[in-house]
């Protein structure tokens, strides 16, 4: 494994941050993003901008620090690192380990996030290196990814019969998707979808508004958000918001009117996505978030109903390694792992009635 080091991002590579994450070698990560490291500050956490650096290769991540009383301070690498090799993580945390030991306010934990495959392997290699592993956080930790590279006509034959015949039918019956400006008017009516939409037993909405205001107002000041919409009577049915940060597109939010008339149209919206997405350049699409590969067909499974729409695109599920936590001061994670985190995210949630992470 190539040894790794960490420091502290330069001006210059901040202002040009955008452009440096995509050229990592996964391709970057839009939690990664500059828009995105805006929102969290909102949050409360600090992005901590870092390159990280090998005789090979440059990648740069940003560690979101939060300060936790009595214990010191968490760093939360979302969907990172991003490594060129699964074997490359553990020596690239390590570089990271040192960078945090040498900054002020004692930093306990790193938490991870790579982008990699689980595979017993993985676990092997990860265990081997002292990381522990922790639950999962973001949505698309199991989520299904659309392959943009074949041409129109060999990308829809690609789908699944059920998505392919739901495209086919609602172009014939004359439904329109079509991409809408943002605004304050298209966020109220998006929220409004969302807040309609009943994704399984989940919460459809689980933030207030001006978060997702924040956050679609972000990518969209920097060219990297798009809503979608589908209209019936006159009136918006269904509606998704994607982005697209480097090669990668990612389905962010999505929702609809319960009942409605046409059919194949929350397939459509998401054609349509998908062809300007290909169009604009990426490679590849994220529905982001599926049940896990093995509970796809698990009825119980709170995400149920949305895997079987996503995977009627694609039925590549993908099951990344999820969280792991770097230790970096012993004594004080075991008493984070035991309890802290715990009773963090209890008192984050009843004070903002908002997830911790």
């Amino acid at each position: 494994m190539a040894p790794f080091t960490a420091r502290a991002a330069t001006a210059d590579e901040v202002a040009r941050w955008d452009e440096l994450v995509p050229a990592n070698p996964l391709g970057g990560n839009v939690l990664q993003s500059g828009p995105f490291s805006r929102v969290k500050v909102r949050q409360g956490w600090q992005p901590i901008h870092l390159a990280v650096e090998s005789q090979d290769y440059t990648s740069y991540v940003i560690a979101y620090q939060r300060s936790i009383p009595v214990l010191g301070a968490l760093w939360y690498l979302i969907k990172g690192p991003d490594t060129a090799r699964p074997e490359d993580v553990p020596p690239f945390v390590d570089a990271v380990v040192a960078h945090a030991r040498r900054r002020p306010g004692r930093v306990f934990a790193v938490k991870i996030e790579p982008d990699f495959p689980d595979t017993e392997e993985l676990r092997a290699l990860f265990a081997g290196a002292g990381l522990v592993k922790t639950f999962n956080i973001q949505a698309n930790d199991s989520t299904a990814i659309l392959d943009l590279t074949p041409d129109e006509n060999q990308l829809l034959r690609n789908l699944s019969s059920r998505g392919r015949n739901a495209v086919r039918r609602a172009i014939r019956d004359g439904v329109r998707a079509q991409p809408v400006e943002a605004g304050e008017d298209t966020y109220r009516t998006m929220y409004a979808l969302m807040g309609q939409a009943q994704q399984g037993r989940l919460s459809a909405v689980p933030r207030p508004y001006e978060y997702y205001r924040g956050f679609w107002q972000e990518f969209v000041d920097a060219g990297m958000g798009r809503f979608y919409f589908v209209y019936e009577d006159g009136k918006p049915s269904v509606g998704a918001f994607v982005i697209l940060y480097g090669r990668k597109a990612t389905y962010k939010d999505g929702g609809s009117l319960p009942k409605r008339n046409q059919y194949g149209d929350s397939h459509l919206v998401q054609w349509e996505a998908i062809l300007d997405m290909k169009r604009l350049g990426a490679r590849e699409y994220d529905f982001c978030g599926t049940p896990p590969a093995d509970r796809l067909k698990d009825k119980d499974h709170p995400q149920y109903g949305l895997g079987m729409f996503k995977t009627s695109f694609t039925k590549t599920v993908t099951d990344f390694a999820g969280c792991y936590d770097a230790v970096v001061r012993p004594r004080t994670y075991r008493v984070w792992h035991a309890v802290g985190e715990r009773v963090a995210r209890q008192i984050h949630w009843r004070r903002h009635r908002q997830p911790f992470y």
